[in-house]
This record gives C-alpha cells, sequence and structure tokens, in this order.
C-alpha cells in the first residue's frame, strides 16, 4: 500500500473541455549539433555532432523555432483558441493559472499578469503563475483541488531556444564555453535535450466529472526511503544569492541537469505515482483511454515502462521525435491523439508525471468537449 507524508491521493472534479498545443520546426539533431557547435571536453578540437548527441541523449529530433516562441503572443494565441474551443469568452473565465520555467519576465509574476491582459480577463480574476518544470501539470491540479473557480484557462509554454539562441542567432556561449556552473561539464544537455512547445486547456468544475489526483515534494519521505532533497534541475542565478551584477551571476544563469539524480526520481517517482493512484483507483488503468506520461527522454521513459507493466497500446510516447517539451509534453500527446481520433468526448486520461524542485503527482480527468 503507497503512503505519503504529504497530501494524500483524493478526488477532483474537473473535466477537460478543450486544448490546444503548438511546437515548432522539427529539427534533425544533427542540424541542431551542427549549428550549436559545442565543443567535445575530451578531445579537443571536435565537436559533438548528430550521432554522438544521439547516442547520449536517445533523441533524433527537436522541436525548435526561437522567434515564434521568443513571443509571449504565440502562447496567449493559445489560449484565446481553447477558449474558443470551449465556447467561452474571456469573461467566463474564473482563474488563469501559468506553468513555465522559461518565464518572459523573472520578477512581480509579470508574465501572469501580461497574459491575463493579452487575454482580454476581468481584472478580478487573479492570475496564479508556478514556476515550474516538467511536474508544473501535477501542481496546477493539485492547486485547483484547493480552490472555488469553476471555469479555469491553463497555460504553459518552454521556450529553451530563447534562451540559447542569442538576439543574432549565435548560440549562447553560456551553454558552450562555461567552466564556472556546477554543472559546467554537461550544461549543452540541456539546449540539446529540451525543446520548444505551448499548450493551452481549459478546465470546468463539474460536480459529475469523477477523477483523483495526487502531488508530492516528496521533502519528508520518498516512497518509504527517506527524504528526497536533489532540486534535479538548477539555475542559480539571476535571485538573491547571485543577483545580477555580481561576479557570479551571469555564468550561474544557465540551466544544468543532475543526471544520476533525475534517472533515479524519474524511474522511482513514476513508479511510486503509479501505486498511489492503484491505492486509490484500483482499476484506473482499465478504466482510462489514454496513460500520458512525462518525456523525459527515451531511455528514462522505457525503462520506467519495463517495469511498470502498463499496456504499452495505451501509453503514447513523442520524446524521441521532439525532445523534452517539460510541462507542454502530455499534453501535446493528449493534442495529437485527439486529431487521431484516438480520444473521444466521455473518455478519462490519466496523466503521471515527474520534475524538478522535486515534485511528481499524477491524475485522471474526463474529456468533456461542448456539444
Amino acid at each position: 500500500m503507497f503512503s505519503c507524508t504529504n497530501d494524500a491521493p483524493t478526488s477532483q472534479h474537473y473535466a477537460l473541455r478543450s486544448v490546444r498545443t503548438r511546437i515548432g520546426e522539427v529539427l534533425d539533431l544533427a542540424a541542431w549539433a551542427e549549428w550549436a557547435q559545442i565543443p567535445h571536453r575530451g578531445e579537443p578540437g571536435r565537436i559533438v555532432d548528430g550521432a554522438l548527441m544521439a547516442q547520449l541523449l536517445g533523441i533524433r529530433s527537436k522541436s525548435w523555432a526561437p522567434e515564434v516562441f521568443r513571443r509571449p503572443e504565440t502562447v496567449a494565441a493559445l489560449g484565446e483558441a481553447a477558449l474558443e474551443a470551449a465556447g467561452w469568452t474571456p469573461d467566463d473565465v474564473d482563474a488563469l493559472l501559468l506553468v513555465t520555467c522559461t518565464p518572459y519576465e523573472l520578477s512581480l509574476d509579470q508574465d501572469a499578469h501580461r497574459f491575463g491582459r493579452l487575454l482580454g480577463l476581468r481584472d478580478d480574476v487573479p492570475v496564479l503563475l508556478l514556476h515550474a518544470g516538467c511536474a508544473g501539470l501535477a501542481r496546477a491540479i493539485a492547486h485547483l483541488g484547493r480552490m472555488t473557480s469553476e471555469r479555469v484557462l491553463l497555460l504553459t509554454w518552454n521556450a529553451p531556444s530563447a534562451y540559447m539562441v542569442m538576439p543574432d542567432g549565435r548560440p549562447n556561449p553560456l551553454y558552450r564555453d562555461n567552466t564556472t556552473h556546477p554543472t559546467a561539464e554537461l550544461l549543452w544537455f540541456s539546449p540539446a535535450l529540451f525543446s520548444d512547445g505551448a499548450a493551452a486547456a481549459t478546465l470546468e468544475r463539474r460536480p459529475e466529472a469523477q477523477g483523483v489526483r495526487f502531488y508530492t515534494r516528496d521533502a519528508r519521505d520518498f516512497d518509504g526511503q527517506g527524504p528526497f532533497h536533489d532540486p534535479l534541475v538548477v539555475y542559480p542565478g539571476g535571485g538573491a544569492l547571485h543577483p545580477p551584477g555580481s561576479p557570479q551571476s551571469l555564468p550561474m544563469s544557465a540551466f544544468g541537469m543532475h543526471g544520476p539524480a533525475i534517472q533515479r526520481y524519474y524511474t522511482e517517482g513514476m513508479l511510486a505515482n503509479g501505486r498511489a493512484l492503484e491505492s486509490l483507483a484500483p482499476d484506473h488503468v482499465d478504466r482510462v483511454a489514454r496513460i500520458y506520461t512525462h518525456q523525459a527522454s527515451p531511455r528514462l521513459i522505457h525503462g520506467f515502462l519495463a517495469r511498470s507493466g502498463l499496456p504499452l497500446e495505451k501509453v503514447p510516447r513523442n520524446c524521441e521525435r521532439l525532445g523534452n517539451l517539460v510541462s507542454v509534453s502530455t499534453l501535446r500527446l493528449l493534442d495529437e491523439d485527439l486529431a487521431a481520433g484516438r480520444v473521444r468526448p466521455g473518455d478519462t486520461m490519466c496523466f503521471s508525471v515527474v520534475g524538478a524542485g522535486p515534485e511528481r503527482g499524477a491524475f485522471t480527468l474526463p474529456y468533456d468537449p461542448p456539444g
């Protein structure tokens, strides 16, 4: 039986009304590597080519469009499309939730206020920005479980190209030539693996909507194994610890990944998510139409699925083709299924994610579009 010292699994009563997603150009990894010119640390004078990148990361291509995703209007347009698909106007929205780890502005929740203005929401609608990574959707659903909002618009985006591509089109030297960052040797893994994408979804509280949710930060206990405190992904520059203008701020302003910790937390965390859902809804695997797992990397996904016992025909994957879209990844999988007719009105879906913090969670919810 799964036990957790944080939030216990519980029910949730939201239905998904609509979802809209957008990705960038699907760029072959060899072409990206040729542009990035990452120096090979073990062989001076050689670059890390696409073949070596594919071998190390497991992906063959990625979504990449800096000019598209450096514009907040790209994300706002998806929000407008999701509202229209739900049959809502901006005045119908009770709350705006935003999930991202690549904000357009860092201070004072300006992204949240910006999107409230761009979408024309009422001034009394609260805006909530979750500066979260790959498990951000689970945290968003956990927040919704403690809110009274009836109609919610959720926006999520990932724009690594905006962080990696300089205004003149060159690769950001922070990821190529950095020797100060705590993960300097492998900083290039982050821009190579992570991809551009955005998504918008509308959720409506329905008493008859039956779903479950689970969320934990594992700061007190990690499935009976003691606390898990490694943040998995770090970006230490720019805050009060390394303020702008200080000698360490610039070289610390880059995303670095803790590989061994990520591997352990992803696999064990995803398995623990499954046990949590099973303890609350023992038949959820049979009842849901699809199971959307966070697309961290092909190797991690395959390793988890080999141990999970999940029916593979219910678990779609797109990481090898699109890279890691962070919180956009599972909504993109759903959008692809909707386009292909694999998910239909009335179906229930399961989402299971883990991410930086660390944090993880899972939830189920029905798809109930207008009409």
